[in-house]
């Protein structure tokens, strides 16, 4: 008798366990340069974290955040750093090598 294999889709919410996963997965997304990697990221670490729970200690309503880092999002910086701030994360400026 066969044995029939179930694939889970993967979801990486599933693996931002600790901060240093957190903050690895959101500086892999800013270094691509690709706002739509940092808003699908900030979207899955949300996911991960608990949108509610971010929309209150960032001070932004649920439905702002929604709005925010939904797809095709561009977040704005009064926005983006609230959330960074309630994520236990800071943007940090670097120059780039030449």
């Amino acid at each position: 008798m066969k044995v029939a294999e179930t694939i889970l889709p993967f979801d990486a919410a599933d693996y931002l366990t600790s901060d240093e996963a957190v903050a690895d997965y959101l500086a892999a997304a800013f270094e691509t340069g690709d706002a739509t990697d940092v808003s699908h990221a900030l979207a899955t670490i949300a996911r991960a974290r608990g949108v509610g729970k971010l929309a209150s200690e960032s001070g932004k309503a649920r439905g702002t955040l929604y709005k925010a880092i939904g797809d095709g999002a561009n977040p704005t910086l009064e926005t983006l750093l609230p959330l960074l701030r309630a994520m236990g994360m800071t943007l940090t400026v670097r120059r780039l090598h030449a």
